[in-house]
Parts: C-alpha cells; structure tokens; sequence
C-alpha cells in the first residue's frame, strides 16, 4: 500500500504543508496526472493503480485487520473518483497551531483565575462525560485512518449509566466519515452514525475514578494515583489521569481548581501561547514533549478548565506510516 501511496503523491507536486492539502481542490496539473494515473492506458503506472484500487492480501496488521485494508482502499476510491469536493475522511487531523506570545500565560496564573471561578459559583460536579476525540489507527503495512468519534456517558440517580457512541466530525459536518463499528471493522459511514449505544446495571464502586473526585489538590494527587494504579504521578502520568478523570467526570468549578493547582504545580508544563481548539473554543496551551512524542494541554482562559489534549508525533515512525506532525489522538471534553 506504502508504494501506491507514494506513487499518489508524486501525482500531485503540491508541498505536503500546502495551506489547501486535504481541504481544497487540486491544481490542473496535479488533476491531468491523477486522471493520467487512474484512467490512463495500460503502463506501469496504471496497473499499480489498479492494484491500488483493488487490496491484495496481506499478514495481520499490527493495528487493524485485513479487513481495515480493504476499507482504507474503497475509501480512498471513492474520495478520489467522487470529486474534488469529497471530503477527507481517511485524512489525520492537523496540529493545532499555536499563536505564540511574546509572553504565555503561565499556567499558576490560570490555576488562580480557576480558584476565582470557584468561589464566584460556577457549574457543579457531574457524574458522565461529553467528550469528542480523534484517534490514529496505525498498522505496519498500510496507511494510518482517524477515526472522529462522540461519546456522551450520562449516569441515573439509581446507579445505571448509559453510553452513546457516534461517528461525528465537527470539522466536516455532514460529511462521510470512518467509523469503528462493535466488532471492530471499520467502514465508511453517513455523519452522526450511531456505532453502540449500551446501558449499564447499576454500580457502587466507590473507587477511583468512580467515586467522585475530590476538591483538594493534594487529595486529587492521591485520587488520580490510585485510578492510574501509580505510586507517583510524573507529567506523562498526570496528563493521563486527566484524560480518564474527564472521561468519567464533567468537573465543576471547584473540582476544576483543584485540577488546575495540580498541574500549575507540575513544572514541566511550558507555556506557549494562544489556540483555538477543535470545536472553536479559544485556550491556552501548555506543552510536554517525550521521546517523539508532543502532548499539548489545552485550558479555559477564563476558568482554567481543561478543553482538550492532543498528542503529536515529533519523529517519523516510516514502519507505520506516520510522519512528524501527524496527530496520534485528540480529545476535546464539554459540559
């Protein structure tokens, strides 16, 4: 698959960082090539395209089933003879860009606008989550596919909860997208596709992260270890205790300060400026970069509640297809 890929490429000779790439349509000559490549008589080229078009077999994948293969390839058919207005749906999401400020606000500075916010009032404390995210699916001989998916979680009085997932990107609305079904395949499917909705017995486990989080920072500290099953939380440990305490929690005002202080007093967080998140929501962004990896916190600039985290690769890993700048996942919570 790699080599029809790159035979795709070479069809078109826009730069990879083009301001339209994914988004607009291609220009004449790349159009004359293209058509070349898919249409053209029988050379070289065109019997690659054919096999293009047409998945071999191939060994199990690191990530994705054979199946996955073959989804990948229809996919890429359709958006390629559907017209330059088909939409991106195999595409991985860009970067976030940063507009960098002479002067980043320090993340202290949103920790005391957050504690602020509490004593004001401000939202409570919910029991689910509204989170829309932005994964990555990586194999070993075939190209990366995003799959943009919703999950709303909502919790009953009785102790029952409820799971809504759907296919959905609110980059593109309306617009085709890939969906991971219950078993695993996934396939193209309409926007606001439903992918499982389940209901869930009741519960009672008064364990972390299900029992709520609590409003101090140092017992936060000590809750988020436990639900990550650590005896310590570095920055790598701490911005994923965030993201499963989101994925189980709308926090209110004071749960949201105490979360602030907690990662204000995390030093390794670097400020770096202003950004405007997936769903418009303008934030500050604060950044932690390990072995090839780039994980950007995304803040509320007036509350200091947590938008989103994205994870960018800052090496390129050729073995999976994935290039320097591709986004690995993203997450976005709402109340």
């Amino acid at each position: 698959m790699a080599d029809e890929l790159d035979l795709l490429r070479r069809a078109d000779p826009v730069p990879a960082d083009a301001s339209h790439l994914g988004d607009g349509p291609l220009p004449p000559r790349a159009e004359h090539h293209l058509e070349q490549l898919l249409h053209g008589p029988s050379t070289d080229s065109g019997r690659t395209a054919v096999r293009f078009l047409r998945p071999a077999r191939r060994r199990a994948r690191a990530a994705w089933s054979l199946t996955a293969v073959a989804v990948v390839a229809v996919t890429v058919s359709v958006l390629l003879l559907g017209g330059t207005a088909a939409p991106p749906a195999v595409a991985a999401p860009r970067p976030l860009a940063v507009v960098a400020d002479a002067t980043p606000v320090p993340i202290d500075r949103l920790a005391d606008r957050a504690e602020r916010a509490a004593a004001d009032g401000g939202p409570a404390l919910r029991r689910g989550t509204h989170v829309r995210s932005w994964s990555l699916g990586m194999s070993d001989d075939g190209p990366p596919v995003t799959l943009p998916e919703e999950r709303v979680v909502r919790w009953t009085a009785d102790g029952r909860h409820t799971e809504l997932v759907v296919a959905t990107d609110p980059r593109h609305p309306g617009r085709p997208v890939l969906g991971e079904e219950e078993d695993g395949t996934p396939r193209l499917v309409e926007d606001g596709h439903v992918l499982s909705r389940r209901t869930y017995p009741p519960t009672w486990s008064d364990a972390p992260p299900q029992s709520p989080p609590p409003r101090d920072p140092e017992r936060l500290r000590t809750y988020l270890e436990e639900a990550q099953h650590s005896d310590t939380l570095g920055t790598p440990e701490l911005l994923d205790a965030t993201a499963l305490l989101l994925d189980n929690w709308t926090l209110g005002a004071p749960e949201s300060a105490a979360l602030a202080r907690l990662l204000a007093e995390d030093t390794e967080l670097r400020p770096v400026g202003r950004v405007t998140d997936r769903l418009g929501r303008p934030g500050h962004a604060y950044v932690f970069e390990q072995a090839g990896l780039r994980r950007m916190l995304i803040l509320n600039p007036v509350t200091g509640a947590v938008l989103g985290l994205e994870t960018t690769f800052t090496e390129d890993q050729p073995e999976y297809g994935v290039q320097a700048g591709d986004v690995m996942e993203y997450s976005a919570w709402t109340r």
